[in-house]
């Protein structure tokens, strides 16, 4: 019996995982959210050890892991920015980078022909610092832990390559686009 679609069943449960998540921390408990977040945030490293490490890729699961990714990443910006634990304006910008890459990806597959879910290496590190900087911003709402200075630096990052990885989306997709690749 093959478990190839363990991957996909994971990135669900990942999807599944959200709403919990945001309303823990609309009900102010961050500690738990915080939980949940790290079981999510662990899923999304099993289900792609798995699929690549068992040949378990799919396109479906190429489609589902990036989404369960944008999901939880744009709630968890969403609800940090009403909770005051972010400022709006960083939550405005990784959602806007968000939509564009999105929008340009339904383009894309629209226009020129199916998109291959592969993510470049500044999107990479973009999610991890992404999901680093909402665990310790989890982390000081619910423990007081790290400083603010941390937590500054972080968002520092997540900005620098959140711009960096939207300029990059535009500039290869637009290029494939005009190329016909």
């Amino acid at each position: 019996m093959s478990l190839s679609w363990l991957p996909n069943a994971i990135s669900l449960m990942r999807i599944a995982l959200i709403a919990p998540i945001l309303i823990l921390m609309l009900q102010g408990d961050f500690s738990w959210a915080l939980a949940l977040f790290i079981l999510a945030g662990f899923s999304d490293g099993l289900d792609g050890y798995l699929a690549v490490r068992f040949g378990w890729s799919t396109r479906l699961g190429g489609l589902l892991d990036p989404a369960a990714d944008k999901l939880l990443i744009t709630g968890m910006f969403i609800t940090l920015a009403y909770t005051q634990q972010i400022p709006v304006w960083l939550a405005a910008v990784v959602i806007l980078r968000d939509v564009v890459i999105v929008a340009g990806a339904m383009a894309y597959n629209f226009i020129v022909r199916p998109v291959p879910g592969e993510p470049t290496r500044i999107s990479k590190l973009n999610t991890a610092l992404q999901m680093l900087f909402v665990l310790f911003v989890l982390s000081r709402a619910g423990f007081n832990w790290p400083d603010k200075i941390t937590i500054t630096v972080l968002g520092a990052a997540v900005l620098v390559t959140v711009v960096i990885s939207g300029v990059d989306y535009v500039w290869s997709w637009s290029r494939r686009a005009r190329t016909g690749e």
